[in-house]
């Protein structure tokens, strides 16, 4: 482009495009029209001049560094051109939507409540009437811009030529009508300009709104109405109470009348009986009635203050206090020395003197209290001493009966947990003892302990009874708790522990919190020796639960390490006895009924449900051990098999954990006890593990059927089953209906399972070959209804499998792992990061924070534009308003004009008329 002007530069640009060239004169040949086509292409190469010759318009990024034969987008742009461009967008788009916002397609409904279905239809109507007048009003005020002339009682004020004709005029003639008269003066001028009957308003229209100050001077008036009616209330109340005050002495006569036996009243022969009127009370008689007032308000019972909610420390000590308090009223009763308590108890046995009330009835006679009593308040001191000293009695009272209560509920009381088996399996059984005493509560009050009076009273019906005493040393090793209950009976040992434990409550010392933890292991250790053969106590074990547990709960890691010592010693005694021989009939593989009590009190005293736990998975793993690696010797170790299996049931009741060692044990047990005609191991169905199968220790174990054929089915003793060395019949035939039941049991826990099919397909075929018809009724129906069972869930479980399928989603791919580049000074690694999932997290980040500027720069220009067109109307509006008011302007000038014109005239007709 050449240098220079800007006209220079047009003129080359268009030079340079062949746009320059005049056309040329003369009669030469006509050259052909142009067509569209070449206008269009000349209005482009225009507009490309124009464009080249304003360098404003364009924008032009630089770039850092060139790079020669490289096409970048976006480094040169036109502002102008593209602002512009949005303007038009603007227009068609946003502008049309502005000012169409405000309307509705259809027909809208907007008149006053024609939406608020609360409104009854008069109220809307009457509203709507009103709000029309109000507009009406409003609108036709000051109405500058009504088209509509002006007019003069309904004449068009441009048609009239004088204004004599309206009662304006006045001439200099009539003299006597100097003034305007009064009619003219309420009519036309300020005051005026409605109907002689203006002060009677419609009743139909609205009520003229109050102003602020009428408005305060009517919420004034009200609060000092409400105020004098208030005080007059006032006034009327304490009148009225004046009057009782003044009435008083009469109304005392009545409320102190003498007793009824002192009054003379009786039947006359005329009438009913009369009551005299009361005579007027003499000076003495009033202090005589004044001091019996005084005389029973002292003798009348006084409200107690409720006692507050002691802490647990308190609470502690006072039960710590009151059962030495008791020890030491027992020793000395003991010893035959009079205690305070005796005398107590003699004066506490006199009847308190209770006020007489309108209602009693006088069945409460006391020939003493009557003989004692020589009038309304007599011996006042005495009495006042004596209610004082019985209230103490009933206190003392109270306490003794509280703490009998509390040792009869612990005696009469027994443990609420529950089996160990609580689908009523073996467990039940176990604890048939348990059933006879009854079970105890669990819920262990350690905050009350009372001393007992059921027992005092059978202690004095019989008196060779022992009383047990109320203070006991907290044992710290087995023996001394043995020493310590060697006199007392096994009912009463729960109620020693209750003792023990209050007496060395951890709030009352330091060393208390260790006895306790040494007690806990004490339990452990006497719950063995009492569960010991030959004659276990379980009756006892229940009445201890309570108390285990809620030392368990108090110390759970010290209780913990003590079921564990005691667990690790029962799997060193497996281990000696596997390393004795399996199958040696003196080697100890099977758990007794100490080490069963154990495991039972084990699964009731901690959460059998975790996957993990540090008494639970010992325990878990002591059990599978003892059915995995034991070896059926006899009846015994069936039995104690058996009740392992119970003991996994109960276990697993919430976790449903797969336990192969109980199911594959009650295989064994069934091919044991029954009568089958399997002969070898290969020729039965499936895959368990069958070491003793008809071996010279499992033959002996089969049902003999004919002593069987007569037998009925019963819950097995499991006492006699695991003590006794002899069984005969009637315990194999109860053995296999318990295994009957947890097989059944055992697979309807297992029916989930994937393997259900794999797992009890062959134990059906087991069960169908058994010979039912040598066992007794009652156990051939429990197996048949085993194989109906078992036959319903596995036909189930075939029809919810499903063929395998290969998977319906796009394969997972492998991750690859990128190695990790360390940002330094590497600019083209900036923003490169070597996890992909980071890296297009913050690609996305980064997105999103320039898709917002963009949007609220979009908003900022949509704003400035809707702006732009809203002033836009507000100066059309202006401009037509300000016309508007020129025109009116000019009207009026105009008008004045022709009235100052006439004016003149006027006075230049006066003025001939003067010299005239």
């Amino acid at each position: 482009m050449a240098k220079g002007s800007q006209l220079k530069q047009l003129k080359s640009a268009l030079q340079d495009a062949g746009l320059a060239q005049q056309p040329q004169a003369g009669k030469k040949r006509k050259r052909a029209a142009p067509t569209e086509r070449d206008k269009e292409k000349k209005a482009a190469r225009m507009k490309e001049i124009q464009q080249k010759l304003n360098p404003f318009d364009v924008k032009v990024t630089k770039v850092k560094h060139d790079v020669g034969g490289r096409k970048i987008t976006g480094t040169t742009g036109r502002p102008a051109q593209s602002k512009q461009a949005g303007i038009e967008q603007r227009k068609k788009t946003l502008l049309k939507e502005f000012e169409e916002k405000d309307r509705a397609g259809g027909i809208v409904d907007r008149r006053f409540g024609e939406n608020d279905p609360t409104m009854a239809p008069e109220e809307r109507m009457l509203e709507r009437f009103t709000r029309e007048r109000q507009r009406a009003s409003k609108g036709t005020a000051f109405n500058l811009e009504d088209e509509d002339e002006l007019t003069h009682y309904g004449q068009s004020l441009s048609k009239l030529d004088d204004f004599d004709n309206v009662g304006l005029g006045l001439d200099d003639d009539d003299e006597e009508q100097g003034q305007l008269d009064k009619r003219t003066v309420e009519r036309s001028h300020f005051g005026g300009f409605g109907d002689e009957d203006e002060g009677d308003e419609d009743e139909d229209e609205p009520a003229r709104k109050k102003s602020k100050a009428e408005v305060m001077a009517e919420v004034i008036a009200k609060s000092k109405q409400h105020k004098i009616l208030r005080q007059t209330q006032q006034e009327e109340d304490e009148n009225l109470r004046h009057e009782l005050d003044q009435e008083l002495d009469s109304i005392r006569s009545l409320l102190y009348a003498p007793p009824p036996a002192e009054t003379p009243a009786g039947p006359s022969e005329d009438g009913p009986a009369t009551v005299p009127p009361p005579a007027a009370p003499l000076p003495d008689d009033q202090d005589k009635e004044y001091d019996q007032a005084v005389r029973e308000l002292a003798l009348d019972r006084r409200a107690k203050p409720k006692d507050r909610t002691k802490t647990e420390e308190e609470l502690a000590l006072e039960e710590k206090e009151a059962l030495e308090k008791a020890e030491m009223r027992r020793l000395k009763r003991m010893r035959g020395e009079e205690s305070e308590s005796e005398d107590e108890q003699q004066r506490g046995k006199r009847k308190q003197a209770k006020p007489r009330g309108g209602d009693d009835l006088e069945d409460d006679f006391d020939e003493e209290q009557e003989q004692a009593w020589s009038g309304l308040g007599a011996g006042l001191g005495d009495d006042v001493s004596m209610a004082g000293a019985g209230e103490e009695e009933e206190r003392e009272d109270d306490e003794d009966e509280g703490e009998s209560s509390e040792e009869d509920d612990d005696e009469d009381a027994s443990g609420d947990e529950e089996d160990v088996d609580a689908d009523g399996s073996v467990a039940d059984d176990f604890e048939s003892a348990e059933d006879e005493s009854g079970e105890e509560d669990g819920e262990e009050g350690e905050t009350e302990v009372l001393v007992e009076t059921k027992r005092a009273r059978r202690t004095k019906s019989a008196p060779a009874a022992k009383e047990l005493p109320y203070t006991f040393p907290c044992p710290e090793t087995h023996d001394e708790f043995l020493e310590i209950i060697e006199d007392v009976d096994e009912k009463d040992v729960s109620t020693v522990l209750k003792r023990i434990r209050t007496l060395h409550h951890p709030s009352l010392a330091e060393d208390n919190k260790f006895k306790l933890q040494g007690l806990n292991t004490v339990l452990i250790e006497h719950i063995l020796y009492i569960t010991a053969p030959p004659m276990p106590r379980h009756t006892v074990l229940a009445s201890l639960l309570p108390h285990l547990a809620a030392l368990t709960k108090s110390y759970p890691i010290q209780s913990a390490e003590a079921f564990v010592e005691k667990l690790t010693l029962m799997h060193k005694n497996l281990k000696r006895g596997l390393s004795k021989g399996a199958l040696d009939p003196e080697a100890k593989t099977w758990p007794g009924i100490p080490e069963l009590s154990l495991l039972r009190v084990i699964g009731q005293l901690w959460p059998t449900s975790d996957l993990n736990h540090p008494v639970i998975s010992p325990a878990r793993l002591l059990m599978g051990a003892y059915l995995g690696l034991g070896r059926i010797r006899s009846l015994q170790d069936i039995a104690s098999g058996l009740f392992l299996c119970s003991l996994f049931l109960h276990y697993e009741k919430l976790s449903k954990r797969f336990v192969p060692e109980a199911i594959n044990f009650l295989v064994n047990s069934v091919l044991h006890l029954a009568p089958h005609s399997y002969t070898s191991v290969d020729s039965l169905p499936g895959s368990f593990p069958v070491l003793d199968f008809r071996t010279s220790f499992t033959l002996p174990l089969v049902i003999d059927i004919k002593k069987a054929k007569k037998l009925s089915v019963n819950k097995p003793d499991m006492t006699r089953s695991l003590c006794e060395s002899r069984l005969s019949e009637q315990e194999k035939v109860d053995l296999l209906g318990l295994t009957f039941e947890l097989l059944n049991r055992f697979a309807d826990s297992y029916k989930g399972l994937d393997g259900f099919v794999e797992l009890f397909t062959p134990l059906g075929e087991i069960l169908a070959s058994l010979k039912s018809s040598g066992l007794p009724s009652e156990l051939s129906t429990r197996m048949q209804s085993l194989q109906d069972s078992l036959g319903r869930m596995l036909k189930f479980a075939l029809q919810a499998r499903r063929p395998l399928r290969l998977q319906a989603h796009k394969p997972i791919p492998i991750p690859t792992y990128v190695p990790k580049f360390e940002h330094t000074t590497s600019n083209y690694l900036r923003n490169r990061d070597p996890d992909h999932e980071r890296n297009a997290a913050a690609k996305l980040r980064a997105q999103y924070k320039q898709e917002r500027k963009g949007a609220i720069r979009e908003l900022r220009k949509d704003a400035r534009f809707l702006a732009g067109e809203q002033q836009k109307k507000q100066k059309e509006k202006d401009r037509a308003y300000n016309e508007r008011m020129k025109r009116v302007f000019g009207s009026i000038e105009s008008e004045r004009a022709e009235e100052k014109a006439l004016e003149r005239e006027k006075m230049k007709e006066k003025r001939r008329a003067g010299r005239k």
